[in-house]
């Protein structure tokens, strides 16, 4: 053989085997700059990154690189095989008129809801936005005073900070970040802050990384949820920090693009810090599909010192309200600093969008909860007819801060059956620790409450409950001869070790 042919064989057998273990020709790399980006944070840039995109897309996709500097930007589409890298010291600045969010392009099929997005993709596999730099929503320019007043002082706990402001006439770009149909999609390592309302979705979405994102919009930001996960299956956020005005993060079951919602399942959140002026991690409120093998561990959720309204309302809230189902969700190893209420747990009527057999909530754990500075009881709530079923809560400990009063002892709970769900939709509960009503199939282990000195109210109360074993429950002293546990037309309740 001769010595050319015996490269050339040897250089065919490399390539097939680069090709056999994933290995091909370097990824197509293009800066923005090359496309006549300019950094000066008042020239518009849509155009320029929008053709960067394109060019690396046509090539079979590769990396996108924003250099430092600030990019005034509209819309901007990601497709397949596209790498968003935004480097060091970069910030991508979100434009001021609502007219830059437009789309101009009409292949991606139909959009429902709102259509103006920061950065959007449809239909698209294997999408990474990463990098070290910062996306910048400008906010506060789409926001003005909502013109509600302020609840008296004795009701600060039920007040929200983001209700001072509402959406101004014209609009917001919001989801600022919206995913949809997408396959192997990878957020990591950006910082993104002040969205002008939802922050980041991914809809119907499948293999979803989200690591190490920071996301900081101001505590009085409208409706500007952190992350919103919606119909999508096999999740995973980790390592991520959420400051926000709305759910920090929000799993959700609805198609916002019409048709029947997905199941949403396989969905694991860990090792993420949340602080909002509504609930830390929650399931719901849409609600119309179902939620399986949830997990929620590892976590803080927490508020510094700051007024009730700024607080977390829920630090784990888990709703069915919509005509869906929750079996199976895991939530283990929190750290909750003055959120209002620990755990709020709510199955209900609002709406029935479809007459799914699954209807229902079931199948919850809930394990190693340290919640301190609560403001209100932690409650588990059906209907009549319509329990929730099967929960298990063990190794929690509460410490409720707020001073009782003696009008909240005995308070009749109205059912409040197509409410929005939220935990202080009830008012101040007649429990200090606990409130359950309507439930079947209850284990409670190794609960300690406390409570400020004086509290009256019963630490525990149930109310219809059947089948429910408590072990291992302690609390501070109730005033007024009232017990810990208080029952009310329940059965085969046992008390396995006494409460103390």
């Amino acid at each position: 053989m001769l010595r050319r042919d015996f490269l050339a064989s040897m250089s065919c057998a490399a390539g097939l085997a680069l090709a056999r273990y994933g290995f091909t020709e370097p990824p197509k790399t293009k800066n923005i700059l090359e496309y006549g980006a300019k950094p000066d944070g008042r020239t518009l840039n849509t155009a320029a990154i929008q053709r960067a995109i394109d060019d690396v897309s046509r090539s079979g996709g590769g990396i996108v690189t924003v250099p430092a500097g600030v990019f005034l930007t509209g819309r901007i589409e990601l497709t397949s095989g596209i790498t968003l890298n935004l480097e060091d010291g970069c910030t991508l600045l979100g434009s001021t008129s609502i007219g830059d969010y437009n789309s101009n392009r009409d292949d991606h099929g139909h959009e429902g809801g709102n259509p103006r997005h920061l950065i959007f993709a449809m239909n698209a596999d294997d999408v990474t936005l990463t990098g070290k730099g910062r996306i910048d929503g400008q906010g506060p320019n789409f926001w003005e005073p909502s013109g509600k007043p302020p609840l008296p002082e004795d009701e600060q706990w039920a007040d929200v900070a983001s209700h001072a402001l509402a959406v101004r006439k014209g609009g917001r770009p919001s989801p600022m970040l919206e995913f949809v149909n997408c396959r192997r999609l990878k957020i990591e390592n950006i910082q993104i802050e002040n969205a002008p309302g939802w922050t980041l979705r991914t809809v119907n979405c499948d293999n979803v990384d989200i690591h190490r994102i920071a996301i900081r919009n101001p505590v009085d930001g409208p409706n500007t949820d952190g992350i919103d996960i919606t119909g999508c299956q096999n999740v995973a956020i980790s390592n991520c920090s959420v400051a926000t005005g709305d759910d920090a993060i929000c799993l959700k079951s609805e198609n916002p693009y019409g048709g029947e919602p997905r199941l949403l399942k396989n969905i694991e959140v860990a090792n993420c810090h949340l602080t909002t002026c509504c609930n830390g991690f929650k399931l719901g409120t849409s609600s119309e599909g179902g939620f399986e093998n949830i997990t929620f561990r590892d976590s803080t959720v927490s508020n510094s010192e700051v007024p009730y309204k700024e607080r977390v309302i829920s630090g784990v809230a888990l709703e069915v309200v919509d005509g869906g189902w929750i079996d199976g969700v895991v939530v283990k190893n929190i750290q909750m600093q003055r959120s209002r209420t620990p755990i709020f747990i709510r199955l209900e009527n609002r709406k029935r969008v479809r007459d799914y057999p699954q209807h229902g909530l079931r199948n919850v754990s809930i394990d190693n909860v340290q919640a301190t500075e609560a403001l209100l009881a932690s409650s588990i709530t059906g209907l009549p007819g319509m329990e929730v079923r099967d929960v298990a809560l063990s190794n929690i400990r509460v410490e409720n801060v707020l001073q009782g009063r003696p009008e909240w002892v005995g308070r009749s709970v109205p059912e409040k059956e197509t409410a929005y769900p939220e935990a202080r939709m009830f008012g101040m509960l007649p429990a200090s620790g606990l409130y359950v009503r309507h439930v079947r199939d209850l284990r409670l282990a190794n609960l300690i409450f406390t409570a400020p000195p004086g509290e009256n109210r019963p630490t525990i109360l149930f109310d219809d409950v059947v089948g429910a074993r408590l072990s291992e429950i302690q609390s501070s002293p109730v005033s007024g001869g009232l017990p810990i546990l208080q029952q009310i037309d329940s059965r085969d309740v046992q008390v396995l070790k006494p409460a103390t």
